[in-house]
């Protein structure tokens, strides 16, 4: 397992009653920075984000022009908004090379960006950036995203809806922000579960979704993973344990890695102080 990660992610700050607070990826990268090999990207390119997003969005963040009172044009955004991507795709590209499980441990999050729209802590579509990038440089490859984020991607969703060449899987609680993801369409499988599901209804419907990322044959998997599902993450109302990471990464290695789909996973939301431990979790049983 390799953590593509900075510290230059925790350089802003949102208002100090703001969730995505830098505190998020440094108590993270600290709690990690021993136990695993940690690389540094660099900032994706313009063409790389126009594979995912509209020049109209991209000009906004460029120019800090933009207004969302959950995703505040900070000074230097675009710059950070760049290299968060820029984890996701150097994660995809280690595992679609080496064929070994990565993870992007960056700020600000992404799957709430869509085509042309910003929105809920996120600039640009992270995972959607990195997904498109690797069926550019991979034509007539597949590829699937597992959204575990509490919240459902509905940036994602927008970006790849219709797309014969992603699979897109989302479990995530309604009614909750975006208010999204609450049918299936196309080729977006979503699971809408209510507040205070159990570990146990959740693994189940888990288990029934990644069947179906199965049937698909991608050769590649995303995994948006948020840790916001925990039953003390302030902003939901979700009854996973810590133990439960370690389960939720079982069935994916089981199920996925052990079928031989590479898979890299990009950091959503999560907002609780325990982040590290529930990230760490997660990561240690998936490499087991």
């Amino acid at each position: 397992m390799i953590i593509i990660s900075t510290l230059k992610a925790c350089e802003y700050r949102h208002n100090v009653h703001h969730p995505e607070s830098p505190e998020r990826i440094s108590n993270t990268y600290e709690f990690l920075k021993d136990k695993y090999k940690i690389v540094e990207p660099q900032p994706v390119s313009k063409e790389d984000i126009l594979l995912a997003h509209t020049e109209k969005l991209y000009n906004a963040v460029l120019e800090g022009k933009f207004y969302d009172p959950d995703t505040p044009a900070e000074k230097y955004m675009y710059y950070y908004a760049t290299l968060s991507a820029g984890g996701a795709t150097l994660a995809m590209q280690y595992t679609s090379k080496y064929k070994e499980c990565s993870f992007s441990l960056m700020r600000p999050p992404g799957h709430h960006a869509g085509k042309n729209f910003l929105g809920g802590f996120c600039y640009f579509n992270n995972i959607a950036i990195a997904v498109r990038k690797f069926l550019s440089e991979n034509r007539g490859n597949k590829a699937a995203i597992l959204d575990i984020d509490c919240h459902h991607g509905n940036g994602t969703q927008d970006i790849f809806q219709g797309d014969k060449s992603v699979l897109y899987v989302s479990l995530h609680q309604t009614p909750l922000y975006p208010g999204t993801g609450l049918t299936s369409e196309d080729n977006c499988l979503n699971y809408p579960l209510p507040p205070n599901t159990s570990e146990t209804l959740y693994l189940s419907i888990l288990s029934e979704a990644i069947e179906e990322i199965k049937k698909f044959s991608p050769n590649i998997l995303g995994i948006s993973i948020g840790f916001d599902t925990y039953i003390n993450d302030p902003i939901t109302n979700m009854n996973l344990t810590e133990e439960s990471y370690n389960e939720i990464a079982h069935i994916i290695k089981e199920n996925i890695i052990k079928n031989d789909i590479p898979t890299f996973c990009v950091l959503e939301g999560g907002y609780s102080k325990n982040l590290p431990k529930l990230v760490h979790n997660f990561i240690k049983s998936l490499e087991k």
